[in-house]
């Protein structure tokens, strides 16, 4: 096996090994996919090889023949590395390495890669680190001495232990110290995100490339790092956006999903990823211009049901609507998905309507409520001011009598410490804003 270079300029090849019945199209949206991330990862693609078979190989993935081309290939080019669209085995990995005598990199290892070379803060690096030793783990061959330099010389070769176990034990020594580390940075976050508990939250998410944090930076001025790259950002940025005047929510950009993402990323990346589970709305933001649109909707439809927040109040975004080419094409992703909002972020198109939506959700979430207040609770109360809206009040000598615009999730709170009555649940965006 290898360690990872932080400046790679190999030349490669890529290879797609999908099912008979795979449309072309379809693997020629795979073949580009893996052109792109290949490239992101520092890459050098020179020869893009396809085969299609009922099953892969046991012991090599591919067949014995088209083995033997690209080990020709390998020879006539001077090939570094192979990189697959596939997640290989342990045993097909150190196959392949005998046989083609260069780097084998399957579609998990090259979007570990990506993650690493992105990777700039404390947590973030940790994250990465954790799931690429979990997947380095089990394909460990006995030839890795490096842990030791990661684990700071710990770890002496005992009697009759062969440097495979010093390496697996150094291995899980090191995994055990980040699953720490991260535990420390997860409870942190907690008590980040339980202090903004009171105010609305919305998460970003999309597929990667889709023009989150371009949408982030130019709604909040975050500053969040865009690039026209994959995996560009891979920390949580969250910012306050205001809807309208006296009315701020909470925004926060998240890390980009992508076909077969690797599980060790997912579980590594639990505490960002809590932005999303946690957030009370949800912003799906899809590359308009990508003519895998559809494809990409569907990877990320699958994670919102993975996480089991598909019941979210959530907006459909095409971002990119710039970049469409094809005629007619806005007219009928408009007919298809009555209910989207079509932007240009980076041309600040559609911004108005897409806040006016997200307004519409807020509104939605939240009730009427009547609180009775003592003279005396008017300094506690003073605490929910910036995530209330009076819509009435009324003084007497003895109490303050408030009708209140408030978030479901606030009303059990505000009720163990007030009286709180329920009003009726009439169309809240049409009720006045400001005291009487």
């Amino acid at each position: 096996m290898y360690e990872i270079k932080e400046n790679l300029a190999d030349k490669a090849i890529t290879i797609g090994v999908y099912p008979l019945n795979q449309s072309k199209w379809q693997v020629q949206e795979y073949l580009d996919e893996l052109l792109l991330l290949s490239k992101t990862a520092g890459y050098n693609v020179i020869h893009q090889e396809i085969q299609y078979r009922f099953k892969p190989d046991v012991a090599f993935y591919i067949g014995k023949g088209k083995l033997e081309i690209i080990k020709q290939k390998n020879l006539e080019l001077n090939i570094k590395a192979v990189i697959f669209d596939n997640d290989l085995s342990s045993s097909q990995m150190r196959n392949l390495e005998k046989k083609l005598d260069c780097r084998i990199i399957d579609r998990c290892g090259l979007i570990l890669e990506i993650f690493y070379k992105h990777a700039r803060t404390r947590e973030s690096k940790t994250q990465v680190e954790l799931a690429r030793l979990n997947y380095l783990l089990p394909r460990l061959t006995g030839a890795w001495t490096h842990f030791s330099q990661q684990s700071g010389g710990i770890g002496v070769k005992g009697p009759g232990e062969t440097q495979l176990e010093v390496d697996r034990r150094l291995a899980r020594k090191r995994i055990t110290e980040l699953q720490k580390d991260l535990l420390q940075i997860e409870i942190s976050h907690r008590e980040q995100r339980k202090s903004r508990e009171k105010i609305f939250r919305f998460a970003l998410l999309g597929y990667t490339n889709s023009g989150k944090s371009t949408l982030m930076n130019i709604l909040t001025e975050a500053g969040v790092l865009a690039q026209d790259n994959l995996f560009a950002t891979l920390d949580t940025t969250t910012r306050r956006l205001q809807l309208k005047k006296g009315l701020d929510v909470l925004l926060s950009d998240t890390v980009g999903f992508i076909r077969k993402l690797p599980p060790q990323l997912v579980a590594s990346f639990r505490s960002t990823l809590a932005e999303i589970i946690e957030a009370d709305g949800l912003l799906h933001v899809i590359d308009s211009s990508s003519s895998f649109y559809q494809d990409h909707l569907k990877t990320v439809n699958e994670v919102i049901s993975d996480f089991k927040i598909q019941h979210k109040p959530t907006l459909l975004i095409f971002n990119k609507i710039d970049r469409l080419k094809e005629t007619g094409l806005l007219s009928r992703l408009k007919k298809e998905f009555p209910e989207a909002y079509f932007i240009s972020a980076s041309k600040k198109m559609g911004l108005e309507e897409l806040k006016q939506g997200l307004l519409h959700i807020f509104e939605n979430e939240f009730i009427m409520i009547k609180i009775i207040l003592t003279h005396r609770d008017s300094g506690h109360f003073a605490k929910f001011l910036s995530v209330v809206e009076i819509i009435k009040e009324t003084d007497t000598d003895e109490q303050r009598i408030l009708d209140l615009k408030v978030h479901k999730k606030l009303v059990n709170q505000l009720a163990m410490e007030f009286p709180v009555q329920r009003l009726s649940t009439r169309n809240l965006s049409e009720l006045p804003t400001g005291t009487e």
